[in-house]
C-alpha cells in the first residue's frame, strides 16, 4: 500500500514537514469531532443555533468530517515518508486557508454576528503555512 520512502530526495527545511504533521493533526482531530461528536461541534464549540437545520448542519458537519480526516491522513502520510511533497502539500493548505479566510470574514459570513474559532485559527495560520512553504522550497 506505501511506496519506499522518498525522504533521502526532499531538500528543504526539516521543520516544515514536522509543521505539516502538526497540520495533519490539526485536520485529524477536528475531523473526528465533526464527525463523531453528536452535533459535529456545531453547537457546543461552534455556538451555532442550528433551528429547523439542525440534521442538514450535523449532516456537513459529518461530511467536511470525514473529508478532514482523510486530508489529514495523507498530510501526515506526505509529513513522514513522502517529504519531496511537503511543498505541494503546504501549498494546498495554504489555499484552503486563504480560502477559508476569505469565505469567513470577507465574502460569506462576513456580517455574521458570531464567527467559530476556525475563523480565527485561518487568519493565524495561513502567514504561518507561507513561511514554512517557503523554507521547504529552500534547498538546504
Amino acid at each position: 500500500m506505501f511506496p519506499a520512502s522518498t525522504n533521502d530526495q526532499y531538500r528543504g527545511a526539516a521543520a516544515s514537514a514536522w509543521f505539516l504533521a502538526l497540520l495533519a493533526v490539526g485536520s485529524i482531530v477536528p475531523g473526528c469531532i465533526h464527525y463523531f461528536l453528536p452535533d459535529g461541534g456545531a453547537e457546543v464549540i461552534a455556538g451555532l443555533d442550528l433551528g429547523a437545520s439542525r440534521s442538514l448542519v450535523i449532516g456537513v458537519f459529518a461530511w467536511m468530517g470525514a473529508t478532514q480526516i482523510a486530508y489529514g491522513l495523507a498530510q501526515l502520510a506526505i509529513a513522514l515518508r513522502y517529504r519531496p511533497l511537503v511543498p505541494l502539500f503546504l501549498l494546498l493548505a495554504l489555499t484552503e486557508r486563504t480560502l477559508a479566510a476569505i469565505a469567513g470574514w470577507i465574502t460569506k459570513a462576513a456580517g455574521a454576528a458570531h464567527h467559530p474559532p476556525e475563523h480565527y485559527a485561518v487568519v493565524v495560520l495561513a502567514p504561518i503555512i507561507l513561511i514554512f512553504l517557503v523554507l521547504s522550497l529552500r534547498r538546504t
